[in-house]
């Protein structure tokens, strides 16, 4: 359950970070650089033309649909270069565990993606590219852009990106990435066959066009993903001896050479998305505009040594609750598939922008379990096709400052759930409302297995939401205090059993926030910290603080090289941070282990010459202080020291 938005340039995939709230500071920019929608000027192929970031820009969907009609120049900046795993793009407000490509999820509550049914399978989405970040490229010359990350500790990362217009007006690219990650306990070895934890291949390809005059506008992308992961559990702790001590043998809690607790698991995620936009300009105050989707989802598990992970191993028992039919494997597979068709109409009419329409949805679910003819053990669930039909509208007002704007939604699926979203934005304040309610997650109503077994009728989650921040400079100073209020009902959970549950009544989360950032001619110190307040710690785990700081100093040197070099640093309060089901691929309550309480230090430099960046990063520089390790989730242990080296290479001709 994620919203909002905030991507790097480099960050292969997308990562959609809870609200907006607060503190756009902390290394990474609020947002691309943009400029105005039309073409740059001086463009003239029959003269010397010196091609780069301002005759390679690209558009964003959400501003067409919004009538925001403006071009982003590529970003070439040094802020946030060193940040290559998802979790430090995210501004450490996801949680993972531990390793690149392991299950990730937003650490503090974030809205539903939408107000009908969903999946319930999210962990690993962030590593999609991601619709509404989609860039549609309009260059002046064939660009390229290579990005690799030898990130430490085997996590690796290569992305390709290419674009170039076909004709003044048609462009077309496509993105590939790939990325790896080995484990950092449980393994035998740097010649253990099994080391591979993490894999990722994931594929983008998108083209737009618009008409010479303007009236017509399409763009279309298709998103593949393939992720598969090795289910580790967790690490077991180890023993080690110590001599003339008062016991032989005493317990290391932190032991990167320690067993897992689970072996020869593995969890599988495929997406197939497609999605197209066009909208024809009839006037200016009124155009008409089509969205289409479809959507293919399947998430799979198994595990064929199921009775040797329900062993019990070094005092802890078998990693499974009660296993239900088939004791000797498991084997889920789910399928999910979506066609979503939006037609509505909108136009701008002076400084007023409007957006009306209706969407029908139609969706349908499979999914079965150890399938075994031989033994006659089967389960299969496979309801027919379900509609939706939505019915909603948008308006936006932007006040003659151009800098100012006040937008509502009002959008309501017929015989269930609704959204209400209002927002002020200006250069002092931002603040926003948001009420909904929301189908409960498909996963959530029912899900069969040889391990778990529910058929719930739950009632539609509620979520009242308010938030603000004021953007207070002062000097050399920038301040951006801030205020989260949260009141949810009916909130659905997963207990310590790993089953979902329904919360009767109401609760209420508050969270507290500063973004600072301090300028000084070359230095800068910039980050943000929350203070967080649940009214029902006993369902709702969160960190009461939360602090990234960072202190980094640029300059250049040689006259052609720019340098900004630094340090990061990261903390949360120690809490009880929910654990994690493979089965299901959801995170659950639990009450035997704190996590974090730890101050994480990452020391940086990052380079530029010309237009290619760099990076050289040591991860975790304080390792051994104040202790020799820390977990980020329930028996999952912070990565170790580890130096990273990436590149960003831009080709603009």
């Amino acid at each position: 359950m994620m919203v909002g938005s905030a991507v790097g340039q480099q960050l292969p995939g997308g990562i959609r970070v809870p609200g907006g709230f607060p503190g756009s500071f902390g290394g990474q920019p609020s947002g691309p650089n943009s400029s105005t929608y039309s073409s740059p000027s001086g463009i003239d192929d029959s003269t010397k033309v010196i091609y780069g970031p301002r005759t390679t820009r690209y558009v964003l969907e959400t501003d067409i649909l919004n009538n925001r009609r403006r071009l982003y120049t590529t970003d070439t900046l040094l802020d946030g270069v060193d940040r290559f795993t998802y979790v430090q793009r995210s501004r450490y407000l996801f949680q993972d565990l531990g390793n690149l490509g392991t299950p990730i999820r937003p650490i503090f509550p974030s809205e539903p993606p939408q107000i009908g049914a969903q999946t319930g399978y999210y962990v690993f989405e962030p590593f999609q590219y991601q619709t509404m970040q989609v860039k549609y490229y309009d260059t002046k010359s064939p660009f390229t852009d290579m990005y690799l990350v030898l990130g430490g500790r085997n996590q690796n990362i290569l992305r390709f990106d290419f674009a170039q217009n076909i004709t003044p007006r048609w462009n077309a690219g496509f993105a590939v990435q790939r990325f790896t990650s080995q484990k950092q306990f449980g393994t035998r070895g740097s010649n253990d066959p099994n080391k591979l934890l993490a894999q990722n291949w994931g594929f983008l390809a998108h083209t737009n066009y618009r008409s010479k005059n303007e009236k017509y506008t399409l763009l279309l992308h298709f998103i593949n993903m393939n992720h598969s992961l090795d289910e580790q559990g967790g690490v077991l702790p180890g023993l080690r001896i110590e001599p003339g001590a008062e016991r032989d043998t005493v317990e290391v809690p932190y032991d990167y050479a320690g067993n897992s607790r689970l072996i020869f698991a593995n969890g599988r995620e495929l997406r197939n998305d497609w999605h197209l936009y066009q909208q024809f300009v009839l006037d200016q105050g009124f155009q008409v505009y089509h969205r289409l989707d479809y959507k293919r989802q399947k998430n799979y598990y198994q595990d064929d040594t199921l009775r040797v992970n329900q062993e019990p191993r070094q005092g802890f028992p078998g990693f499974y609750p009660d296993i239900l039919t088939d004791s000797s494997r498991i084997e889920q597979d789910n399928r999910f598939r979506a066609v979503d068709n939006q037609v509505g109409i909108k136009g701008v009419f002076q400084n007023f922008n409007y957006r009306a329409y209706t969407r029908l949805r139609v969706y349908g679910q499979y999914s079965r379990y150890n399938i075994n003819a031989a033994r006659n053990n089967y389960g299969e669930y496979a309801p027919r096709p379900v509609i939706e039909n939505y019915v909603g509208g948008w308006l936006g007002y932007y006040f003659p400052d151009s800098l100012s704007r006040i937008t509502a939604e009002a959008e309501y699926l017929i015989g269930g759930g609704f959204r209400l979203q209002g927002q002020f934005e200006s250069k002092w304040l931002t603040g926003g409302y948001t009420a909904m309610l929301a189908d409960p997650t498909l996963l959530q109503q029912r899900f069969q297995s040889n391990i778990f077994f529910w058929n719930n009728r739950f009632r539609l989650r509620g979520v009242n939401h308010a938030y603000g921040t004021l953007n207070v400079p002062l000097g050399k100073l920038r301040l951006q205090p801030g205020l989260d209020y949260q009141l949810l009902s009916n909130y659905i959970y997963f207990n310590e059993q790993a089953v979902p549950q329904q919360a009767s009544g109401a609760f209420s989360v508050l969270r507290v926030g500063l973004g600072y950032q301090y300028t000084a001619k070359k230095f800068q110190a910039l980050g943000q910290a929350y203070y967080s307040l649940v009214s029902r710690s006993d369902i709702l785990r969160l960190p009461p603080l939360f602090v990234t700081a960072r202190f980094q100093y640029e300059f250049l040197y040689a006259k052609v090289l720019y340098v900004q070099t630094g340090v990061e640093l990261h903390y949360k309060s120690s809490y009880f941070a929910d654990a994690y089901m493979p089965v299901t691929q959801q995170f659950y309550l639990q009450n035997r282990q704190p996590v974090e309480g730890y101050v994480v230090a990452d020391v940086f430099a990052n380079l530029r010459v010309n237009r290619t960046r760099l990076f050289v990063k040591l991860s975790h520089a304080n390792q051994g202080f104040p202790r020799a390790g820390y977990f980020v989730a329930p028996d999952f242990l912070g990565m170790r020291r580890a130096f990273a080296f990436g590149v960003d290479w831009y080709l603009f001709d």
